[in-house]
C-alpha cells in the first residue's frame, strides 16, 4: 500500500516563489537599511537573543546576505530543502527577538508563524519525491 498523495506541480513552484519573496526583500532591506534595522533590534523586547549570538550590525549583514542566497536559491528551486532550513533557522531567532514580545502587534508574529509552516512543508517533504507530482 503506498500514501502517495498527488500535488499539482504548479502549486509547489507558486508556495516556493511567493515565500521566497519575503526573504529577498527584507534580506535587501537588511543590507540596504542596515541601521534602521539595527535601531528596530536594539528597541525589541527580546533584543537579548540577538545580543546572545553577536553583535546586532554584523548579525544584520549576515543574515541579510543568508535571507538574499537561501531565497534565491528557494526561489529558483535549487536545494530547496536546505533553503528552507537555512530561511527557518534565520526566521526563528528574529521571530522571537523583534515579534515575540509585541502583544498589541500580533499580526506579524502570526505571520512569520505562517511563513514557517510553509518552509516547514519544504524542510519536511522532498517535493520531488515524496508526492506523485502532475
Amino acid at each position: 500500500m503506498t500514501n502517495n498523495i498527488q500535488i499539482n506541480r504548479r502549486s509547489i513552484q507558486l508556495l516556493r516563489v511567493l515565500l521566497s519573496g519575503i526573504f529577498l526583500v527584507a534580506g535587501s532591506n537588511h543590507l540596504l537599511n542596515t541601521t534602521q534595522t539595527v535601531r528596530r533590534l536594539e528597541q525589541a523586547s527580546f533584543k537579548g537573543i540577538a545580543y546572545f549570538f553577536g553583535e546586532p550590525e554584523t548579525l544584520v549583514l549576515l543574515s541579510g546576505i543568508l535571507m538574499l542566497i537561501a531565497g534565491f536559491l528557494f526561489l529558483i528551486g535549487y536545494k530547496t530543502r536546505w533553503a528552507a532550513i537555512v530561511l527557518g533557522l534565520i526566521l526563528v531567532p528574529i521571530t522571537l527577538t523583534v515579534q515575540v514580545g509585541q502583544i498589541n502587534t500580533l499580526g506579524p508574529l502570526f505571520k512569520n508563524i505562517a511563513i514557517l509552516g510553509g518552509l516547514l512543508f519544504f524542510m519536511i517533504n522532498d517535493t520531488e519525491k515524496s508526492f506523485k507530482i502532475k
